[in-house]
Parts: C-alpha cells; structure tokens; sequence
C-alpha cells in the first residue's frame, strides 16, 4: 500500500512550481527569459523592479527549478531552465484565457482593441521567402541579438521613429515583438500608421516560435540582421545557453525577515517602456 507520507511530499514537490507561479512578477521575470538569458540589473529595469526585490524573485524561481543562473565576471545572469519552462509559461497563458473571460477584458485595455489583420507564421513565412514584405522585430536589442525570426531586421521601438528610413518602401512591414501579450509590435503599428507606413502585426512572437521549436538567427546587438547565424532554440535560450566553464553562481544567504517584512519578495513595481 502507497505511502501517504510520501505521496504528501511528492505532490508538495510539484506545488513548490505553483507556488513559484504565483506573482505576476515573477511570471512576467519568466516572459523576459523567454527572450534569452538577462543579468539581474537587466531583468530588474525590464520588470521595473528594485534590485533587491528582483534577486528575491530570482531566487524563489531557481529554487523551484525554473530558472538557472550563472556568474559572469562581476554579474549574474539567468536563464530559463529548458524550452519546457517556456512551454509551461505559454500553456499556463493558454488556460487562463480558456477558462477566465476576464483575460480578453484585461488583454484589451493592456494592448488595445483586437487586431483582426494579424498574420499568422504560414502566411508571415510565404511573404517573407517571395520578398513582398519586410520582417520587423521591436524589441529590445539585447532581445533581438540574443534570437529572433530569420532574416528579420531589428529596430527597437524607441528607436522606430527616428529609423523609418530603413524601412523598404516597396515592401510590407510586418512587426513581431515577444508574444501575443506584448505591447511592442501594437505600438509599433500605432507609430507607422501615424507616419504613413501602415503595417500588419505578427499574430505570435518570440515565446511561440521558440516553444513551436522553430529555428532562430543570433547576431551582435545592433547588427539589425547583418552577420547572424542560424540556431536552434533550444541551444540559445535553455541551460545550455552558459559556458559550462563558467562558474555557478552562490546561492545568496536567506534575508532575515523583520516585523515589517523585509527582505521578502514583492509583487509591485513600476511599469516601464522595457515591459510591454
């Protein structure tokens, strides 16, 4: 007969990853490295976070085993622990939308009214490969050189107007950023129709394309396309991402917990234009 001892402590192992989930701070930690790997200080001005607050996060996602990290130099950098934890963000994405009506109404007033003319990847891949439209990824250009879509030319949203130039005329444009819950590319469509250049939206960004495990392209920041080369999502964004020579980062001591809560992670934080 089964021990319930030991059933009880298998299943507080699985709650130990519900728990992790349960602050949108930290899920939207993971949607970032979804992106690619980040230092602390990233992830904090990313997340509008202190950098305190944001090491707590981190440290509650590592110890639930869906985050990795690494020490470079002075720094350390995390990583999603597998394409399976970028799944597991997506899928959670999936359910709550299925089932609580109150996520379109908060995808709405976050994002704006739904964009009946996104693309979906068949029809944004055909116009890519016959040269009628131009692949635009607005993320940041930490995001864009650590992956992004096959010859797509990376423009950050902040610097979208001052770059229209680059932009073929003779082309579509067609704006992806990291996922179907991301500002970047709505925004993006704002700012060029405002400027004559009317654009369709990728239906799905980054986070899709990588848990679909479709080949991605990596390059220098700011190469905006030029010299990339062709990997695999799994080898850019997982684990495998650090050197192995690199040494792992030391498990920071437990904050000591005062009357008034300090040193325990917080679910605040103030949004900023790296967030959307």
């Amino acid at each position: 007969m089964a021990d319930r001892a030991a059933k009880d402590a298998l299943f507080a192992e699985f709650a130990a990853v519900g728990k992790a989930l349960g602050s949108p701070k930290r899920l939207e930690l993971l949607d970032l490295l979804a992106q690619g790997s980040r230092s602390v200080d990233d992830l904090a001005r990313a997340a509008g976070l202190g950098l305190s607050t944001c090491s707590a996060h981190l440290q509650v996602l590592r110890e639930s085993g869906l985050v990795v990290s690494r020490r470079d130099g002075k720094r350390v950098r995390y990583a999603l622990a597998g394409d399976d934890v970028a799944a597991l963000w997506q899928a959670l994405r999936g359910v709550a939308a299925a089932h609580r009506p109150s996520v379109d109404a908060a995808g709405d007033a976050y994002l704006g009214a739904a964009d009946d003319a996104a693309v979906g990847v068949d029809e944004l891949l055909a116009a890519v490969q016959t040269g009628d439209a131009v692949l635009l990824d607005v993320r940041p250009e930490v995001e864009y050189a650590a992956g992004h879509l096959p010859g797509a030319l990376g423009i950050p949203l902040e610097q979208l107007a001052d770059r229209l130039a680059e932009l073929p005329a003779d082309r579509e444009v067609l704006v992806y950023c990291r996922g179907r819950y991301c500002a970047l590319a709505h925004d993006a469509l704002r700012l060029l129709a405002a400027r004559g250049r009317p654009a369709r939206r990728s239906r799905d960004g980054l986070l899709e394309w990588r848990v679909a495990g479709r080949p991605l392209e990596t390059s220098g920041p700011g190469c905006s396309g030029r010299a990339a080369s062709a990997v695999s999502s799994t080898a850019t964004w997982s684990a495998a991402v650090f050197d192995p020579a690199l040494p792992a980062a030391r498990p920071e001591p437990p904050r000591r917990r005062s009357r008034g809560g300090r040193g325990t992670p917080a679910t605040g934080g103030t949004r900023t234009s790296s967030s959307a």
